[in-house]
Formats: C-alpha cells, sequence, structure tokens
C-alpha cells in the first residue's frame, strides 16, 4: 500500500453521491414494506456499519439495532467456506422482523450460513440488505430483498469495505489494483 490510498485505486466505482442516494432509496423502500412493524437490524461486523448507520437515518420507522461477528475469510482475499461466530447477538429474535445488514454478498456461504442459524431463533421474518451483490462469486443462493448495487466480480473497497483492514473509510466505493492485494 502506498502512502497515498488514493494511489491504490483503479477507478471509484460509485461515487459519494451515488452511494447515499441508493442508501436514501433502499430507506424509502424498507420504510414501505416495513410499515407498521418494527425492525431489528442486525448489522454484520465489521464491513457493514457505515452502511448500516445511514440506512437506518434513511429508515423513517422504529429500528434496533445490534451486531454479529461472523468470519469466513481469514486474512485471505476469497472466501474459505467455513464460517464462525465471533460475536453473537445481545437481543434476542424471536418473533421479531429481523433485517440482515451486510456490505457485500459473493459466495453467499456466509449469509446462508447466518440465515440458518437466526431461522432457529424463530424470528418473526427474516431479509437481507446488502450494498453491494457479486453475483459471479456466488457458491449459494441467498434471497437479497434490498440491494444496493450489483457489481462485477471487482476487488472493492470503500465505505466500510477494506483489504487488510486498510480503506474502510473512503466515503465512496472504488476498486483496487491488483498488484495492491496480489503483491
Amino acid at each position: 500500500m502506498s502512502n497515498n490510498m488514493m494511489d491504490d485505486l483503479e477507478k471509484i466505482l460509485f461515487s459519494e453521491t451515488e452511494v447515499a442516494s441508493r442508501i436514501k432509496e433502499l430507506g424509502e423502500a424498507i420504510t414501505q414494506d416495513y410499515t407498521g412493524k418494527e425492525i431489528l437490524m442486525i448489522g454484520v461486523l465489521r464491513g457493514a456499519v457505515i452502511f448500516m448507520a445511514d440506512l437506518a437515518r434513511a429508515i423513517k420507522l422504529p429500528v434496533a439495532i445490534d451486531f454479529m461477528a461472523v468470519s469466513s475469510y481469514g486474512s485471505t482475499t476469497s472466501s474459505s467456506g467455513v464460517v464462525r461466530i465471533l460475536k453473537d447477538l445481545d437481543e434476542d429474535v424471536e418473533n421479531k422482523h429481523v433485517l440482515i445488514v451486510e456490505d457485500i454478498i459473493d459466495s453467499g456461504l456466509t449469509l446462508n450460513y447466518l440465515m440458518e442459524n437466526l431461522w432457529s431463533r424463530k424470528p418473526a421474518s427474516i431479509k437481507i440488505c446488502t450494498l453491494l451483490n457479486k453475483p459471479d462469486r456466488r457458491k449459494v443462493e441467498v434471497p437479497i430483498a434490498y440491494n444496493g448495487f450489483t457489481i462485477p466480480d471487482y476487488f472493492v473497497v470503500g465505505y466500510g469495505l477494506d483489504f487488510a483492514e486498510k480503506y474502510r473509510n473512503f466515503p465512496f466505493i472504488g476498486v483496487l489494483k491488483p498488484e495492491t492485494y496480489e503483491g
């Protein structure tokens, strides 16, 4: 990684304005779909934190917030297929309307495991909201109710997404140069 993190980018995929606009649209759709209900938003740490904060502000209904930390990557760039819960929920999900908030879905393995785990806890409903959907990498289909953007198989960073815990603080979504993560 260079001293100027911007030098590590191949291009900006979605600008700060585009991301903000899409999150506003997602918030409006979620507000409409859940009218009369309370939502328990479950953020998947750490990548979803920034997206979830902005999404929560865009939803015009009562929302409770909780987090889970799951791991299927380790420090590599592709999923290991082994999912571990590193931090479980503090809230009980039974009879609640759960909205899982994820930064990116690629293989689907993590979300599939997470949904099975949460369904066993008897929520009223579960839906998934993701900022980015990368279907070219899908190994297991997951039902995405709210999708920010569908992207090709790029290695993306920014807006919560990282490589080796860096770049999360970019206010946009960028494509990382291959030499940054391959070297």
